[in-house]
């Protein structure tokens, strides 16, 4: 007996993200921040190719700066591919409102969080967008902290509490599905094939 082919992309596991449901947040990666981060190339390197996939895929992308006239502005590298960013001044950025709410209004509840402090205003903000009814995902390699400890412990408290952890190159995947997308094609293949800044 013959029996009917499974389409694999309708059978995805629910904590899988997808093009056009996911909203990628840049979250204070600036000019006065960055310095004190090891291996900052190497984050901003992650960081700027899930940027330019959420392009290629056309999922959402919000930024934010933490009170940029002391701070200074989101590092130049980034800011060129990157929307206007909100200003905060509270750590969580759902001080932002705003763009959470319309992301909600989009139906999308998926965020993938990346930048700086691990311990400070990313864990914040993944605690506050799970009250807010958003699955939340952080990126490992594109998130980090100026103390090893703050960046370790932050993790795992983080998935303690819900968050899924995963990398830079498991999103690029993720969000094409399929090396048949037209994304790939069109230059998620090359973000993956990318080679990464030596450590500092």
């Amino acid at each position: 007996m013959d029996h009917p082919a499974v389409n694999p992309l309708s059978t995805r596991h629910p904590d899988l993200m997808s093009a056009g449901e996911t909203a990628l947040v840049v979250v204070d990666v600036q000019e006065k921040l960055v310095p004190v981060i090891p291996n900052y190339h190497a984050l901003i390197w992650q960081i700027r190719r899930l940027v330019d996939a959420a392009r290629l895929v056309e999922n959402p992308v919000i930024a934010t700066e933490q009170y940029p006239q002391g701070l200074g502005p989101t590092v130049s590298i980034l800011s060129e591919s990157l929307p206007q960013a909100f200003e905060k001044k509270c750590f969580s950025a759902i001080e932002c409102l705003e763009p959470f709410r319309e992301l909600r209004e989009k139906d999308i509840f998926r965020i993938l969080l990346t930048g700086i402090e691990a311990h400070v205003c990313i864990q914040q903000t993944a605690l506050d967008l799970q009250t807010m009814g958003f699955r939340v995902y952080v990126a490992v390699d594109a998130v980090s902290s100026r103390h090893k400890l703050d960046y370790e412990w932050a993790l795992r408290r983080m998935e303690s509490s819900g968050v899924i952890l995963t990398t830079a190159e498991a999103v690029l995947f993720e969000w094409c599905q399929s090396a048949a997308a037209p994304a790939w094609k069109a230059g998620i293949r090359d973000l993956v094939r990318e080679n990464a800044p030596e450590s500092d």
